[in-house]
């Protein structure tokens, strides 16, 4: 009996071509998407799977597993981002090929593969690093909207806009974000697990995302907390840091590496920061020496 195919499915519409040939190749076909807090009708995507031909549809839950595994290490980093959507995009791959490179494991296959997008040589590479064994193959998406979508969906909308729609805040407003150790952990004093927290700030930030707002709130607290010379240092092994998660390269050494530096500054970093926000712009952000974490 030959081996399952683990395809990667964010619910584009030429989902049955690309499962159609695969299946001219004698294989099944088993479909894995990922949910990263895109809150999309899973139950239509796995169904929309099935019905072009898979023989199993796998839809994962792994948002908390993203924000702790990947989005949280990267805010750790440093790395100067003049907008995260490209930056969480290569964090999602990074998260894509661990999923893939398990559920093949489970399926009792070597052979995984996804519809081609404009850097999907981050995914390729993120999978060799994880299994050298491995096949992928490549699918011709047959459109550009069949790259789009996906794009828009499993590879992450860190700002949360693209499945509900916000109000533009038309009055400056503010949020004040504790973090213990480099991690966040309060909103407004009120104690929140770490997916929570990020969903939160999704919603207040609007345009900016939780991303951006987080990163803002740590680079000022790390400033008031962490000598000048530790984040110069750091900073400049940020660009490496970067250079590695666009190459594809998060399950290397090197990164592991400059991740155990990050987490030695991330030590230091504990207390409050307050962010102003304004029509979906961060206006700027202070330390809150006197702030308190309600612990009820």
């Amino acid at each position: 009996m030959t081996p399952p195919i683990v395809l990667a499915y964010a619910g584009e519409s030429n989902i049955a071509d690309a499962a159609r040939r695969l299946t001219s190749t004698g294989a099944d076909v088993v479909t894995l998407t990922l949910d990263l807090g895109q809150r999309y009708d899973l139950e239509e995507i796995r169904d929309r799977a099935l019905a072009a031909g898979a023989v199993r549809a796998h839809v994962l839950d792994t948002y908390e597993e993203f924000v702790r595994d990947f989005l949280l290490p990267a805010l750790h980093a440093g790395v100067p981002q003049p907008g995260w959507s490209v930056f969480v995009s290569a964090l999602a791959q990074a998260l894509l090929a661990r999923k893939l490179v398990e559920i093949a494991a489970i399926e009792g296959t070597r052979s995984v593969a996804h519809i081609e997008f404009g850097d999907a040589g981050q995914l390729d590479t993120n999978l060799k690093a994880l299994d050298g064994t491995i096949t992928v193959l490549a699918l011709s998406p047959g459109n550009t909207e069949a790259a789009d979508i996906a794009r828009a969906t499993i590879w992450g909308d860190p700002e949360g806009t693209s499945s509900r729609s916000l109000k533009t805040l038309d009055t400056p407003a503010s949020v004040d974000v504790s973090f213990e150790r480099g991690v966040p952990v309060a909103i407004n004093g009120v104690p929140m697990v770490l997916v929570e927290l990020v969903e939160s700030l999704s919603i207040i930030g609007e345009k900016n995302g939780a991303a951006a707002i987080l990163d803002t709130a740590l680079r000022a607290l790390e400033t008031a907390r962490v000598s000048p010379e530790l984040i110069r240092m750091r900073s400049d092994q940020a660009r490496a840091y970067a250079e590695l998660v666009f190459g594809g390269r998060w399950f290397t050494e090197a990164r592991t590496e400059l991740a155990g530096l990050n987490a030695k500054v991330q030590e230091m970093v504990t207390g409050t920061v307050r962010v102003r926000l304004f029509d979906g712009r961060l206006l700027s952000s202070s330390v809150l020496e006197d702030a308190t974490v309600s612990r009820s």
